[in-house]
């Protein structure tokens, strides 16, 4: 994942990230997705509805990226799939 310093990061439009209010999670790139799929769950102080908007910039991204998501809800991330 490539980093981004505090001046790029000051730089990016609030739709790079996937929680834009919070400046949270940019979406810059496929690593970056992955890590905010990763990382869903430990963003703090965000409303549901919040993380339900951050799951479409997510998805959307994810698919402009190539990345692949099994998970159609962020409620979904972290369960087994086991049977």
């Amino acid at each position: 994942m490539s980093k981004i310093d505090q001046e790029d990061r000051n730089e990016m439009s609030g739709r790079e990230f996937a929680f834009p209010k919070q400046r949270k999670e940019p979406l810059e790139d496929a690593s970056h997705v992955r890590n905010a799929i990763a990382r869903f769950d430990q963003v703090e102080g965000v409303t549901d509805h919040e993380r339900d908007e951050a799951w479409e910039r997510i998805r959307s991204a994810a698919r402009k990226f190539g990345v692949e998501v099994n998970e159609s809800s962020w409620r979904e991330l972290g369960k087994s799939k086991k049977h």
